[in-house]
């Protein structure tokens, strides 16, 4: 404004004097640039005198000390990375009333981070027994640049936050597995000692805390308990599984528990527990579960699991199966990638129900990538060659009414084929393997029983409740049911059960011979010479043996699972892992005798399966390397058997 004036007041002067004086005007013209000089010098004179009037010549004694020293936040102004001044409250909220001046900003406030303090969240500190906000303004100077700081206290509030987190709920539910299989043959009072015993310890571990439980049905349990308290359980383990499976080692009796924490509401934890409890189960029971936002955390599973003897459930999966397959224009049927004798079996089992039902079905598979090629082989012999097609054939012929029928894997990253998967309108699977994460969702139909031996084991049972007397496989088909069975169950030495031999012997009436099924585990002289040279590689480690090797010929992958196989023949080995190298990767092959749950090692390296049979691709990695990752993952394991059994010992 004084500028302004000044230079109106200028110009009415010139203007008089050209009027009164024209022939001064040169005279004026350097007059007025004279005049704009000086008055630009004055107007930078001014605004110095002014800053300094405000700041004082130095930051003490100056009116921008006085106003933060008011401030009822600690305060404190750095230069570069020295604390150059402070205020009483940061003295005494921060310092203790100490003086710490010209002290470096590092060691008067630890964790520092200037860059993180500018953002608008700032950055959080714990300082003198509390917690501390603090958000900073930078300003660039000539030598050093000078930084404001200002804290706020937060100890009350992130107190409150934790009291909150703590305290959230949690949801509960306990299964006791197979629980009228396990206790249909018991006196009453067996039965009520058992009862009592499971009431008793479930009683004794949720009694600990402030929460509560309930018993809701025979063998069923739910509660409802704060995130502390499950905090801790994870801690232990989920210890109460061993104490359950303690109670009488003569009885097969172990629980199954889903957990749903860190849900917004407890609607939305009890959803969470009962699909952690069905992942659970799906895994063979024995094991907690839980479930969280970030996904899926898994506890205990080191038992073999219950039976399941009855076979209502198999006669209410047929029915479905079939409606399901009678309202399909097509039906197409695949296993998992690399299929073997299991998935093919099953698939072509699978076809004969649709051939009953009268609904056209292909079976999708590469036959130049697959591990049967024998019994491919001796079906098109049979004159079923239109049974099979390759996946991108398949494409052309899906529509919104197509039935995708998956076996022998529940993974949708494992399948022959993921644009069938979605290309299809509903979407049925049948499998055995152990549940895990990336199972297929929103399927029609599932069956799955981690109990059974095998997929061509369950497509047997379906068939037996599919069509009249008549509608049966024929002699190749039977064969290749039986050879899915006894390739998962090594000739019925692991992992079978009554339910299996029934399977076997329904297969032999329809006229599967053993001889023709022998046959089909014939390899050739590049398999065998392949499986000689992995089991010859084979290194022992902690029990178990391991077998590392460069890439072998493309069909003979079939003897990295035949080698894994072998090296359970070994005396002293618990468990054998074979490793062949697969383009920039790695496969890994793990068998066991049911000592080791190889599922377990193997889903720690990415992969999953059984308890006795597992895999895992390891990608961009060298066979040595993937030697010391699978060394790693058994340490692992074998650690967290160490920290869970000397537990149950001891209750014993």
């Amino acid at each position: 404004m004084l500028t302004g004036a000044l230079a109106v007041l200028c110009a009415l002067l010139t203007l008089v004097l050209l009027v009164y004086r024209p022939a001064c005007w040169p005279v004026l013209a350097v007059l007025v640039v004279l005049w704009g000089i000086g008055m630009w010098v004055f107007r930078c004179r001014l605004r110095n005198w002014l800053a300094r009037w405000v700041a004082g010549g130095s930051f003490e004694n100056s009116k921008t000390q006085y106003s933060l020293e008011s401030l009822s936040q600690p305060a404190a102004v750095l230069s570069g990375e020295t604390v150059l001044w402070y205020n009483a409250e940061f003295r005494q909220r921060l310092l203790g009333g100490e003086d710490r001046l010209a002290s470096r900003a590092q060691k008067l406030l630890p964790g520092l981070d200037l860059q993180l303090c500018r953002e608008k969240t700032g950055q959080q500190l714990n300082l003198a027994d509390g917690v501390w906000s603090v958000h900073s303004s930078t300003v660039p100077g000539q030598s050093e640049s000078v930084t404001l700081l200002v804290f706020n206290e937060e100890t009350a509030l992130r107190r409150v936050e934790a009291e909150y987190k703590a305290s959230r709920p949690g949801y509960m539910v306990f299964l006791v597995d197979g629980y009228d299989d396990v206790f249909s043959d018991m006196l009453d009072s067996e039965r009520a000692r058992l009862l009592e015993g499971i009431n008793r310890v479930l009683e004794e571990m949720i009694g600990r805390g402030s929460g509560f439980l309930r018993r809701v049905a025979s063998g069923r349990y739910i509660a409802v308990v704060e995130e502390r308290h499950l905090e801790q359980y994870a801690k232990r383990g989920y210890d109460v599984l061993d104490k359950i499976r303690a109670l009488d080692p003569s009885v097969n009796l172990s629980i199954s528990i889903g957990i749903g924490r860190g849900a917004k509401t407890l609607r939305e934890a009890q959803d969470m527990a009962v699909q952690a409890l069905d992942m659970a189960q799906g895994r063979g029971g024995d094991q907690a579960a839980e479930m969280t936002p970030d996904g899926f955390t898994f506890y205990g599973g080191v038992s073999h699991g219950v039976e399941k003897r009855s076979k209502v459930r198999s006669r209410i999966v047929a029915d479905q199966l079939v409606k399901l397959i009678k309202e399909a224009d097509h039906v197409v049927i695949m296993g998992h990638r690399m299929s073997d004798l299991d998935a093919i079996g099953a698939a072509e089992g699978v076809l004969r129900i649709c051939k009953i039902c009268d609904v056209p079905a292909v079976i999708a598979v590469r036959r130049d990538a697959t591990l049967a090629g024998s019994l491919i082989d001796a079906l098109v012999k049979a004159g079923q060659e239109d049974d099979f097609i390759d996946p991108k054939g398949a494409l052309p012929i899906i529509s919104k009414k197509t039935l995708c029928i998956v076996v022998d894997t529940y993974q949708t990253g494992l399948v022959e084929s993921k644009e069938i998967l979605e290309k299809c309108g509903k979407i049925a699977v049948i499998d055995h393997h152990r549940k895990g994460v990336g199972y297929i969702e929103d399927a029609a139909l599932v069956c799955h029983e981690p109990y059974s031996s095998s997929a061509s084991e369950l497509v047997t049972e379906l068939l037996q409740y599919v069509g009249t007397r008549d509608d049966k496989p024929n002699r190749v088909e039977a064969e290749g049911l039986l050879s899915g069975i006894m390739l998962d169950t090594r000739d019925f030495t692991l992992h079978t059960g009554v339910r299996t031999f029934e399977a076997a012997a329904a297969l032999r009436r329809y006229g599967a011979e053993t001889e023709r099924v022998r046959q089909l585990f014939d390899v050739t002289m590049v398999e065998y010479n392949t499986k000689a040279a992995l089991v010859e590689a084979a290194q022992m480690y902690k029990s178990c043996a391991i077998s590392v090797s460069g890439e072998v010929a493309p069909e003979a992958r079939v003897a990295v699972a035949q080698a894994a196989n072998d090296l359970l023949t070994i005396q002293g080995v618990d468990a054998s892992f074979v490793a062949v190298q697969v383009g920039g990767g790695v496969n890994i092959s793990a068998r066991s005798l049911g000592a080791v749950n190889v599922q377990v090692i193997m889903e720690s390296l990415g992969g999953g399966g059984h308890q006795t049979m597992a895999a895992a691709q390891l990608k961009h990695i060298t066979p040595e390397a993937a030697r010391a990752r699978i060394q790693t993952a058994i340490d692992q394991y074998r650690a967290a058997q160490k920290k869970s059994v000397p537990d149950t010992e001891t209750k014993k």
